[in-house]
């Protein structure tokens, strides 16, 4: 008994509010509760919340909502599942969350491999534009910053005849995907496609856009500079080799690569387009971000129009 009364009022040896509140129990008969919180330094409701609390039971239902969550979000880190858990009415702690990861050996490892990286860059092929962005990536206003770039699919045996070239719109207002492009040539004409239908899908809007790029050769190109012009578009670019004035496409598209080709071998071109499709409308559609206040690009759109309106 007066090993447990050392025990519960020690400060070296650290135990925690439950087992705490298990001394306390099998000793209340005996002393009385007011004393035997004093020296546990324990709050009356800490006390019942620990003794009412299955901690067991609420764990193991928290490591089942992970392990679904990681089974059906493969590209979730820690931080992205303390976000759908909370979205799921789970009100946890992400160092917690990070500890059962970790324990259970559940953690995305996946960003940890590295890939050659695709470059456009081919010299002075054409007009350079100035880094009107420069790193500005936050704005408030939808179709006012628009980021774009090229990467590189493999298939197959991932030699140089099973590669495919994708090309990205992003708006920087809430991080979607709002036009795309997949071919087996970066053409400058690969490129323009869907810049056109940008231009299409944007509304009327009292301010200008401004596109940003690397200097790549695309890029330079006099038909794609005089379609930004006609349409009243700023043009932006990269500074040369400096992958982080374009920081939002190069974070997209390692993203995209988890959620594909790092985690999965496709045989052929075919299966690559489907896997590609299919994943960007999860990440515009299902892919939640904690800069978005927990939703997806698409439902952050859809809110924040709807308290506009």
């Amino acid at each position: 008994m007066l090993g447990k009364i050392r025990c519960l009022g020690s400060k070296e040896e650290k135990i925690s509010n439950q087992e705490k509140a298990q001394i306390v129990t099998e000793l209340r008969h005996k002393f009385k509760i007011v004393h035997l919180l004093k020296i546990a330094n324990l709050s009356r409701s800490s006390y019942y919340h620990a003794v009412n609390h299955d901690y067991n039971k609420d764990d193991n239902d928290l490591v089942n909502e992970i392990r679904e969550i990681r089974k059906n979000f493969k590209d979730y880190g820690y931080r992205r599942v303390t976000l759908e858990l909370r979205n799921r009415g789970f009100h946890v702690n992400h160092k917690k969350v990070l500890r059962i990861m970790n324990e259970n050996k559940i953690l995305c490892d996946a960003y940890d491999k590295k890939v050659r990286k695709y470059n456009s860059y081919k010299g002075n092929c054409g007009k350079k534009a100035p880094n009107r962005l420069n790193r500005r990536f936050n704005t408030d206003r939808p179709f006012q910053k628009i980021v774009t770039d090229v990467t590189e699919l493999r298939w197959g045996n991932e030699t140089t005849s099973e590669r495919a070239y994708l090309t990205t719109y992003m708006d920087l207002f809430n991080g979607e995907i709002l036009t795309w492009n997949l071919s087996l040539h970066p053409t400058v004409e690969f490129i323009l496609e869907p810049l056109r239908e940008l231009i299409k899908i944007r509304p009327d809007l009292p301010y200008r856009m401004t596109i940003h790029s690397d200097q790549g050769f695309q890029y330079q190109n006099d038909e794609f500079i005089h379609l930004l012009k006609e349409n009243k578009i700023f043009q932006s670019m990269s500074r040369k080799a400096t992958c982080l004035d374009n920081a939002c496409m190069e974070s997209f598209f390692n993203q995209l690569k988890v959620g594909t080709t790092r985690n999965n071998h496709y045989q052929t071109l075919n299966q690559l387009q489907t896997s590609t499709k299919d994943y960007l409308f999860y990440y515009n559609n299902y892919r939640i971000k904690e800069k978005l206040e927990g939703l997806s690009p698409v439902k952050y759109r859809q809110q924040t129009f709807q308290l506009v309106a």
